[in-house]
């Protein structure tokens, strides 16, 4: 049974601020598509009950202006629906005005409190309303009534600025009416496409509070499998200790073959039965240890789902469909369009795409920006449309999309785009770089500049754009939440921004590096290249080491050097870098090098970290900007890349840049690669070791997947080596296991069986395996071959 919400606290002037808020939305939406829809029957039928439905709740809270506006209202969605009244353009100007007055006023409802009301501005409105049905359309029986209604509809969508001076009342009168933020998110209970969900507003400490403690029960979660696997341990030392008195009774039993003393034979017989009651008694603790380990392991995984769904229904809670803050809008765009003269037409695709409210939020700025700078520089007038063979209406349309973990927005419009030598000499009149460069610039690198601070293509300024802040707020605002933003165009078709974000901000994927025996986090949305460089490739010229990477430079440098720590005695014939770039625009073809390669002792993978911030009592930490907490409960340092930046360019200008690839030594030891073989076959298990021990490495052996799965946990392995018909657990569900473990998953596993069926294979690949082989392999050393291709000789 679903808990209704709980408003016994709310007074009803709260009830009335929500109920406008909520019915607002409808009348906005509904009215905006009054004017693209040719039989808006649905429309009207939904504004005169939300009309309505304001008007039954204003006359409970006594606020009389507000009755008869919303009375109003409803007589004109009336006179709509019933084919006495044509809506025009014009006219939804004033209904739109009414809406936007009553959305202000429940802005200041709330508590005990009424507001203020203006009853000038409300007589204002109302009469507006009232002189629209006085001049009202009556539509004659027959097709001629019908075509002339629809023309007069028609006529009506293409006013431009008329107002409502033909309906007798001057557009002044209203115009300057206070009016309520349109891009305030309000909640739609009664839209059709929206699922009835109930909403509790929760504080931001508390959230992230709760995200904090959803992150440590993963952590909690990950120790049990650790507290487990000490278990595993501690039984099969209790196996070794049952063995030692196995042995020990037998020399015991030895001795008293070779004496004959009566008493000896006597103190004999004591130590046996001693060693009996200890035999029994570890037999009790290994029955012990089993029975608990295995009911813990059962624990772990219920606890581990659980932390899973936790952690993920926290991280939804963050989210937000794209239409909590997109919905304001076409409102923009319809308003603009239309005091610029202008038709455009806005499409929105993605509206449900889940959206991290914080980026949300600070992405509503930069979306108006781009959208006024389209519309106002972008779109072109009716009259050059149709001279250049376009339609009379442009069309703006915004996508958004989740693509390989990231979230994508793009907004393009099909206007007049942007001339490139147009470009190319604004950018050398503005002396960002000199004509001999500028001549070699690409388009891309030409578009980079629209990102710049003040710069503007526009002829002249105007209150809408003009002034060169848009793209650079939008450019500077996408940086700040670790996305990127890149613009194409395409001269007389259009205009494309793409703007790549991280999904949120409180879950970073990041890539993990090892730099003096600590675990450090780069996200990855900050990362150019992550590769493996040989030694050979470096470069070195005038003391500083760099390589290069697409025909370019790469400065390289030392992490070590940088975070001011030690640097490990290591020789590496491959360096692993992380290739970040300074940000800077790539409008110069001198040898500036704007990338750097960030030498790390080695790779850890990556990996998604619950950010959590630092103590603000610490200041700001140099090339750090937050910390996370890993899966085995140890915390990792989140980069700054920007800071990190700062660094090294200090270090360059200083002259104290350290080589990155002086050559140091290390003592070579000899150490043996460890395979598990797994196989209830004795005689398959034997072939198997044999054969692997014979070429250099070191085997282990369990008799079935169980004993297996135990011993791949206690152990340190390479390899495991499996077959797949096994009791207790198989070796599809060993492998899938060891695939879903967290410390486990890189770990390699060949299957070998007598199976030689396609959809075993299938399903033995499926599971995780990287070979599947059937056991005639050993007799052409094709598993040898396959064990070597995957961990390398013995």
């Amino acid at each position: 049974m679903t808990q209704e919400p709980d408003f016994r606290n709310l007074s009803l002037l709260d009830l009335f601020s929500m109920e406008v808020k909520a019915q607002g939305e409808v009348l906005n939406n509904c009215l905006l598509a009054l004017e693209t829809k040719a039989h808006p029957s649905e429309e009207l039928e939904a504004l005169m009950r939300a009309a309505h439905s304001i008007k039954g709740a204003a006359r409970i809270v006594q606020l009389d202006p507000v009755v008869a506006l919303a009375h109003r209202m409803e007589d004109c969605f009336v006179a709509a629906q019933s084919g006495k009244l044509i809506l025009t353009a014009s006219h939804i100007d004033v209904l739109l005005q009414a809406v936007d007055m009553l959305l202000h006023l429940a802005e200041f409802c709330g508590g005990n409190t009424a507001p203020e009301i203006d009853d000038g501005n409300i007589q204002v409105l109302v009469s507006a309303i009232s002189n629209i049905l006085l001049a009202p359309i009556v539509q004659e029986a027959g097709e001629q009534g019908s075509r002339g209604a629809e023309e007069q509809r028609s006529r009506g969508a293409k006013e431009q600025g008329a107002g409502s001076k033909e309906q007798g009342v001057r557009e002044d009168d209203f115009s300057q009416l206070p009016i309520t933020n349109h891009q305030l998110p309000i909640t739609n209970p009664q839209s059709p496409d929206t699922i009835q969900n109930r909403v509790v507003r929760v504080s931001a400490d508390n959230l992230n509070r709760l995200m904090g403690l959803a992150g440590e029960s993963l952590v909690e979660a990950k120790w049990l499998e650790t507290f487990a696997d000490s278990l595993l341990k501690l039984k099969a030392n209790q196996v070794k200790l049952s063995s030692l008195l196995d042995g020990l009774q037998q020399s015991l039993g030895n001795i008293d073959g070779q004496d004959a003393v009566e008493a000896k034979r006597y103190g004999d017989r004591q130590i046996e039965e001693q060693i009996s009651i200890s035999r029994q008694t570890t037999g009790e603790c290994h029955q012990l240890l089993s029975d608990r380990h295995n009911e813990l392991e059962l624990f772990c995984q219920r606890f581990s789902n659980l932390s899973d769904r936790l952690y993920r229904q926290v991280i939804a809670t963050h989210m937000s469909p794209f239409v909590d803050r997109g919905q304001s809008f076409p409102r923009l765009v319809r308003d603009l369009s239309r005091d610029l003269g202008k038709q455009v037409k806005l499409e929105i695709i993605g509206k449900s795409t889940l959206v991290d409210r914080d980026i949300l939020e600070r992405l509503e700025t930069p979306l108006i920006h781009i959208l006024r700078n389209a519309i106002d520089h972008g779109i072109e007038s009716p009259q050059e449309r149709l001279a250049m063979g376009k339609p009379e209406a442009g069309t703006i349309r915004i996508e958004v999309i989740h693509r390989a973990g990231m979230l994508l927005i793009s907004v393009s419009d099909d206007g007049r785009g942007i001339n490139m030598e147009v470009l190319r000499q604004e950018v050398i009149r503005k002396n960002h770089t000199n004509p001999e460069i500028a001549a070699q610039l690409t388009e891309t690198e030409l578009m980079d500049f629209l990102f710049l601070p003040g710069f503007s293509t526009a002829n002249t300024i105007t209150e809408i754009s003009g002034r060169g802040v848009g793209l650079d707020i939008v450019h500077s605002t996408v940086k700040e939440v670790g996305g990127t933003l890149r613009a194409v165009s395409q001269p007389g078709q259009g205009m494309t921004l793409y703007l790549q974000l991280p999904l949120t901000l409180s879950v970073l994927r990041t890539l993990l590096v090892e730099i003096s025996h600590e675990s450090y986090a780069f996200g990855l949305a900050r990362i150019d290249r992550v590769i493996m460089l040989p030694r050979s490739e470096i470069i070195i010229c005038e003391n500083q080491p760099f390589f290069m990477l697409n025909d370019q430079p790469v400065g390289l440098i030392s992490a070590h050097q940088v975070l001011n720590l030690a640097a490990p005695n290591i020789n590496q014939e491959s360096l692993p870098v992380v290739v970040i770039s300074d940000g800077a625009e790539r409008n110069s073809r001198s040898n500036h090098i704007n990338h750097y390669g960030l030498v790390v002792d080695r790779f850890l993978g990556e990996c998604s970290l619950v950010v959590r911030p630092l103590d603000p009592r610490l200041g700001k930490v140099p090339n750090i900007s937050a910390a996370a907490l890993m899966d085995d409960g140890s915390p990792v340092l989140i980069v700054d890349v920007e800071d990190l930046v700062r660094s090294i360019t200090k270090i360059l200008s200083s002259g104290q840049l350290s080589q990155v690839n002086q050559s140091t030594h290390q003592a070579v030891t000899k150490t043996y690669k460890r395979v598990l073989v797994v196989d209830d076959s004795i005689t398959v298990r034997e072939m198997e070791r044999k054969l692997l021990e014979n070429n250099g490495y070191k085997v282990d052996v369990a008799v079935n997947g169980m004993d297996g799965w135990n011993a791949v946990r206690s152990g340190d392995y390479d390899l495991v080596v499996t077959d797949i018909d096994m009791p207790r657990m198989n070796g599809f569900e060993l492998t899938t296991q060891i695939r879903a473990n967290t410390k486990l998953k890189q770990l390699p596993v060949i299957i070998v069986s007598y199976k030689d069926r396609e959809e075993d294979r299938i399903q033995g690949l499926e599971a995780g395996a990287n070979y599947y082989l059937t056991k005639s392999s050993f007799h052409d050393r094709t598993l040898l071959k396959a064990v070597i291709d995957v961990i390398g000789e013995g």
